[in-house]
């Protein structure tokens, strides 16, 4: 059995999709018995627990041969918050027993602060380092869907932001789905001891997604920079809460500052092209 938390989610949703396709058992973690009707569907199995419930999270843990985890950022939580729900997490991997986890993590978890809310990944991974069970942490690069966060801009006012000072530096971008399928893997054939796993992508530029997205949109769509210190206040402006503007700030200043770095002797590729991911983005949203 593989139990998976954040099936609502791009990467938990492909991790619990590819090992169902290889005939594997899934357990999914939701927070409702509701959200769970569409993966019983699926034929797994669900488990109602909250991430910050430990003792309903072990149980759901309880039996696993292998548990996929997440840490997700909440608009209006703490940092005391986000540590606690890590050491949750880490806590009912130890009281389940579960042999092995694999974490999502990300570029720059190596290190403890600078790097916004990337440091709460650091606290997981050590935490769960201290769990007893054989960790696998997946440093992800840029998400080819962080597109997402920017769409109503693209949509509604014609225009693709980017938070920095250039559009033209390419960097790394993996699909979620690609995470998925390497995070199936991973706990199909679990390794002896603990691991670092540093994920990477096809290279591209903001340029090249606003180029992409123009070309698919069939429309004009200019990138727009916005200087670090409009970085907090164009957010809040989107709508953003202003803890959650200022822990993305500090998100996109440790990139400018070159800190979210491959550091892992492992590396493996996502081959999805950013073509298809924004198709697949916009063909899930109503474009006027």
């Amino acid at each position: 059995m593989y139990t998976i938390t954040g099936v609502t989610g791009h990467v938990g949703g492909a991790t619990a999709s590819r090992l169902l396709e290889r005939g594997a058992p899934v357990r999914a973690v939701v927070r409702s018995a509701e959200k769970g009707k569409p993966w019983a569907a699926r034929g797994a199995d669900t488990a109602v627990a909250d991430l910050l419930e430990p003792l309903a999270l072990a149980d759901a843990f309880r039996g696993s041969d292998g548990v996929f985890v997440l840490l997700p950022t909440l608009p209006s939580a703490s940092d005391a918050e986000h540590r606690r729900m890590a050491e949750s997490i880490a806590a009912a991997v130890a009281a389940s027993g579960a042999p092995h986890v694999v974490a999502l993590s990300s570029l720059g978890a190596d290190l403890a602060e600078g790097t916004g809310p990337i440091r709460w990944l650091h606290h997981l991974e050590n935490q769960l380092r201290d769990s007893g069970a054989v960790v696998t942490a997946l440093r992800a690069c840029h998400f080819q869907e962080k597109v997402e966060t920017v769409l109503d801009a693209v949509l509604g006012a014609g225009i693709y932001p980017v938070f920095g000072d250039t559009a033209a530096e390419p960097a790394p971008m993996i699909a979620t789905h690609d995470i998925g399928e390497i995070a199936a893997e991973r706990l199909l054939a679990p390794p002896s001891s603990n691991e670092v796993i540093d994920l990477e992508g096809p290279h591209h530029s903001e340029q090249d997604v606003a180029n992409l997205l123009a070309e698919l949109l069939g429309r004009s769509v200019p990138v727009v920079t916005i200087p670090r210190e409009g970085w907090v206040g164009s957010m809040v402006e989107a709508g953003l809460p202003d803890q959650l503007a200022h822990e993305l700030a500090g998100l996109y200043d440790a990139d400018r500052r070159g800190l979210l770095q491959y550091r892992s002797a492992q590396r493996l590729t996502g081959r999805t092209t950013l073509r298809t991911t924004l198709r697949r983005v916009l063909a899930a949203v109503p474009v006027p």
